[in-house]
This record gives structure tokens, sequence and C-alpha cells, in this order.
């Protein structure tokens, strides 16, 4: 018998009476998916104002609406945050007189700040929600993707990589505004779709940076040197801006309105009878104060559950979180819970591997292949451009498969596919060293197809990892979303270590550290815990 099959039969006498919305609020779960509810405005559970379906074709819905800002959000950053990788081995490369050592460390340099970013965002997100930070970010973003063009050094390279760097924490609030808008049953499949649609900027970067380079040297007779330049005030500069100013008119902070009325929706009183008294600062108390008023005067827009309801949805598992501000006692519990490390460790190797192949699969099949910059940066968007199926078929088949078995279903799951992407990375590092031992060079065919495999076990289990992450500290999202991105960078930086030293022969060594590494992190991961709801 399923987990709700058993939740059908324990409740089927409060059910009695209940309405329909509120019977879906009593099972935990959305209702069975229909093709019209793509289109049909969303279903909201009455007690924390999320979807339970995503009508990503509604435009008018502001659960729509929000769903596409926080994947495009992400999706432009990728304009400039990996702009410099498909321009690299021969533009940039020749242009800065730069060393294959030199080219590593700047990757390095990039996955560090975004690392610091994305840690530092989290608290910021659960303070002012994910609306406001993101488009902060997009803004801060731009000015040094518009001062790329005055590099003249491999110093000048490191500094404005680095600030570019800071664009990668926009996955931050693009994954805490999807969790924020979505049920905890819907919300591993909404999480995939932002973050792989987001991702896919990576594989769009590199088709649109080549080809701009190449028609600004073509058919506008620029250097070479002044080309690469250009093309970041052309392309990122304006998306990024335009972007942000979107963000600000078309978004919303939370269903309940503005981030300080998110503690305004019945799910704060139920999960404060559940034991968890809210942190609110003055200006939310202001607000809850207000609605409270408004209740009472029969003026209020906020949907109330009667004591009686309350009372029975309070015995339920249910998403009753709502982000609160990050102190030191909670940052303290946060970090000491096992399952706190539990995705933060598996996402390290998966988004950690996909960050370091993004960055350097260009340069890998122009040494190992013999490719053109061209031809490599047309062949490298393959690994981007699968993440518009990839990750979303990980969240939700990990959806389906909460359903009937819970969340160790979806650790074992992330798990396997973890493991199964180091093991890609291992055949293709044998497979190269191979070649190379025997005097020649890897089939472009069969390299192609190990990086095209290693690539689905990739990322979709990044789409499964996030659907995890919602379960994990409810109360403090933003932060867990952080530490989780920021340690997917940290896993970036490692692998990026094992391709910066490892150079020669097709980086054959660094696909076999890569590869054993991931899986036996991912083996180390199936003996921690899983929270228990």
């Amino acid at each position: 018998m399923s987990d709700l099959e058993k939740r059908s039969s324990t409740h089927d006498i409060e059910e009695q009476g209940l309405s329909d919305s509120a019977k879906r609020a009593l099972h935990g779960g959305p209702p069975p998916f229909r093709w019209a509810s793509l289109w049909e405005p969303a279903q909201i559970n009455p007690l924390n104002g999320k979807s339970y379906t995503l009508p990503m074709l509604r435009l008018s819905d502001q659960y729509a609406r929000n769903f596409h800002l926080a994947w495009l959000g992400f999706f432009v950053a990728f304009l400039s945050w990996f702009a410099f990788p498909p321009l690299i081995p021969e533009a940039i490369k020749k242009d800065l007189k730069l060393t294959s050592e030199q080219v590593g460390n700047s990757n390095i340099v990039a996955l560090l700040a975004t690392l610091v970013a994305r840690f530092a965002l989290g608290p910021l997100v659960d303070r002012f929600g994910p609306r406001y930070t993101m488009a902060a970010i997009l803004v801060a973003g731009a000015i040094p993707s518009g001062l790329a063009g005055a590099i003249t050094n491999v110093n000048g390279l490191y500094a404005i990589r680095f600030f570019i760097g800071i664009l990668g924490a926009t996955f931050v609030p693009a994954l805490a505004w999807s969790t924020a808008f979505f049920d905890k049953s819907i919300v591993g499949t909404a999480n995939s779709f932002v973050g792989g649609w987001g991702n896919l900027g990576g594989g769009v970067t590199f088709i649109v940076q080549v080809a701009v380079f190449e028609s600004l040297v073509k058919d506008r007779g620029l250097s070479s040197h002044s080309a690469w330049r250009a093309a970041f005030a052309v392309v990122p500069v304006p998306i990024l801006l335009g972007t942000a100013a979107a963000t600000l008119y078309f978004g919303t902070d939370h269903p309940a309105g503005k981030w300080a009325a998110r503690h305004t929706l019945p799910a704060t009183a139920i999960a404060a009878r559940q034991g968890h008294l809210a942190q609110l600062d003055a200006s939310e108390r202001a607000v809850v104060e207000r609605k409270m008023h408004e209740k009472v005067s029969g003026d209020a827009r906020v949907q109330a559950v009667s004591d009686e309801d309350e009372e029975v949805r309070a015995e339920i598992p249910l998403d009753v979180a709502v982000n609160e501000p990050l102190t030191w006692a909670s940052f303290l519990n946060i970090i000491s819970k096992p399952y706190t490390w539990l995705p933060a460790l598996m996402y390290m190797t998966t988004f950690g591997m996909e960050l370091a192949v993004d960055a350097n699969i260009a340069s890998v099949l122009v040494a190992n292949n013999g490719l053109t910059q061209l031809e490599a940066g047309y062949y490298g968007s393959t690994f981007g451009f699968l993440n518009l199926v990839t990750r979303p078929a990980g969240g939700w088949f990990a959806d389906r498969l909460y359903a009937y078995y819970g969340i160790k279903a979806k650790k074992w799951l992330t798990a396997a596919l973890g493991f199964l992407m180091g093991a890609m990375s291992l055949a293709l590092g044998l497979y190269t060293k191979a070649c190379w031992d025997a005097g020649n060079r890897p089939n472009l065919n069969v390299t192609m197809g190990i990086i095209s495999l290693l690539a689905i076990f990739c990322e979709v289990a990044n789409g499964t990892c996030f659907s995890l992450v919602p379960h994990c500290n409810p109360f403090s999202n933003g932060f867990s979303t952080g530490l989780v991105g920021a340690m997917g960078n940290l896993g970036g930086i490692f692998f990026a270590l094992m391709f910066r030293f490892h150079v020669v022969h097709g980086y054959n060594i660094a696909w076999i550290a890569a590869g054993a590494f991931a899986m036996g992190i991912n083996l180390f991961c199936v003996f921690l815990p899983t929270p228990k709801q």
C-alpha cells in the first residue's frame, strides 16, 4: 500500500464535509495530472497559497509569470557567466597570450565567485524575497559584463571573471522563487523546469557568443582583438538589464502578495500550532496585524481556515513552512543536521561536474579531437542543450516516485544517477588514455556519445536533487538553496582543479579522477538519512 493510500484510509472520516480543495490539502498532493492544467488557472492549496499545478501556458496567472521569470533570470545569467569558455580556445587565449594554466585559473576564479555569492545570497532571499534578490544580482552582474572589453592582461581577466561569476548565484533566487509558489508535492517538477531551462542558457551561450564573434569578424570587419570584446556589450548587458526590469514589473514576491505578508496565510498559524513560532520583524508584524484587523472587519483578501479544519490539517504532514530570516541559532541547527548535507554533497558532484565540463569541453575537443573553436563551440553546446529535457525529467520522475515511496526514493534516485555519471566520466578517461597510449586521437563520435550519456545522468540528477532540497529545512529554504548551490560550485572548483593540472593527452587523467570522486561521494550519500517528511 502506497503512502497516499495509507493517508486516504486513515483520514476517510475527516474528509466528511470538506471542500474539494480542502480534501486535496488533506491528502497532501495535487489532483491527477491533466494536460489542461498547463493553461487552466492554478489550483491552490488553501493553507499555503501554493499551486498544486504548473499552469506554465497561462501567462495571466501569477504562478506562470513567476515561474517563467525565475528560469529566465537564471538563463540570461549564462549569457555573461559562460561567455568566456567558447571564445577562450582561440580568440581570448591568443589575444591575451594566455597559457593553459592561466585559462584553468580563470575558470576556477569564476567558480569561486559563484560559490561565495550563492552562499551569501541564501539568507538574503529569506530576508528580502527572491524577486528583488534576482533583480539586484542581474543588475550587479551587468556592470562587469560591460567592462569585459577593458581587459588587457591575465589579471584583468581574473578580476572581470570573478565579478561576472556572481551571476551564477541567480540560481538561488530562481529556485527559491519556484519553491515559494509551488506546493511540495509538485515542487520537484517546477524546480527542475526552472533549473533545466535556466541551465539551457549554458548551451545557448556557446552558440550565441561564437556566432556573434564570427559575425563581427566576417560581416563587420572587426579584428579578433575587438570582436570578442564587443560581443559582451552586444549580447549580455542589455539582456541582463531588460530581464531585471521585467522581474520587477511583472513578478510578484509571494502567493500572499508582498514578501512581508508571507506570514498572513493559514500555514503560519498551523506551524505555530505544531510548535514553530514565526520570527517576525517590525514591518512583517505590522502586516500581520493589519491582515488580522481586516479579517475581523470582513475585508480580508487572504483565505482563512476554520479552527476545526485547522486542527485536522495540523495533524497531517503538509507544507506549512514559510521562509524566515537566518539567525545564528537556526544556522547552527541547520548545519548540524546530517540530511542538510545529503543534497549538498550529491549536488557537489552532479552540478560540479556540469560546471567543469561546460567550462572545459571546448578546450577538450580542440586539444583532443583537433576541432576549430567554432566546431568545438557547436559540439560543446550539446551538454547545455540537453537541459531542455533532462533536468525537468529528473524532477518529474522524482515527484512520481515520491508519491509512492516517499522522500527516500528521491535520495536513492539521485545517488544512483550521480554514480552512473561518475562511471561515464571514468569510462571517457580510460578510453581517451587508451587511444593516446596507442598513438591515436580519440574518435569524435565515441567521445561525444560518452559525454552525452554523462550529461544525461548528470543533468537528470540535478533535477532529482532539487526535488529533495525543499524537504530539508523548509523554514530556511533560501539558505538551504544557497548552501546546496554553493556546494555545486565547490564541486565545480574541485573538478576544475583536476582539469587545470591534468591537461595532457585530452585531459584523460582529469576525467578518470573526476569519475572516481563522483562515484565515491554518491556511494557515501547512500548512508546519510533523509528528513521525515
